[in-house]
């Protein structure tokens, strides 16, 4: 190297660095200090714990657990390689459309899925089916078919992990999503 291009690589590399170098006043403020801790209630009892106050859970109206609280469930199982609605998904999505009969204004998806057996485009079809046939039950109970939306997701979503009857059994669904709405 030359004498005279060390000095201007030095000189280039002092400004490289300091534009790097931050500036304290652009710094954000420090976070506040959390508040002490406070001291433990007092015990009435040596050896008694003080009761505690029963946590408050509530069930937003209008919302997905309002909905499955309402309804008693979300979803509808179905038998091996069917898309019939039996007794007790009858009473499922009856409960469903009298709670979207209260909330006109809430859309919803229905997922359709199955188990892992059988080929991926059978088993889209499959859940599309199994969708199609929770719309169509809500819709004759007075749901507007404009308001429900389907989707297959196959066996590409499975609710339960395992390849035996129990995991398959749980597998066979479809799943009511509100997507809109009064939440």
């Amino acid at each position: 190297m030359s004498t005279k291009t060390l000095p201007i690589l030095l000189i280039a590399g002092a400004l490289a660095l300091s534009a790097c170098a931050r500036n304290k006043e652009s710094l954000p403020p420090p976070p506040p200090q959390a508040a002490p801790a406070l001291p433990p209630a007092p015990i009435d009892q040596p050896g008694t714990v003080p009761p505690q106050e029963p946590v408050q859970t509530t069930t937003l109206p209008g919302s997905q657990a309002d909905f499955v609280r309402a309804a008693g469930s979300d979803t509808v199982l179905f038998a091996f390689d069917s898309y019939s609605i039996d007794e007790t998904a009858r009473q499922i999505l009856g409960a469903q459309a009298s709670w979207l009969g209260q909330y006109s204004n809430v859309r919803v998806t229905v997922e359709g899925h199955t188990d892992e057996r059988g080929t991926r485009e059978y088993n889209l079809a499959l859940g599309e089916r199994r969708a199609n046939a929770a719309k169509n039950f809500l819709a004759a109970q007075g749901v507007d078919a404009s308001r429900i939306s389907v989707i297959s997701y196959g066996k590409e979503r499975p609710a339960a992990d395992g390849s035996n009857e129990d995991a398959w059994a749980q597998n066979r669904r479809a799943v009511t999503i509100l997507v809109s709405g009064a939440r």
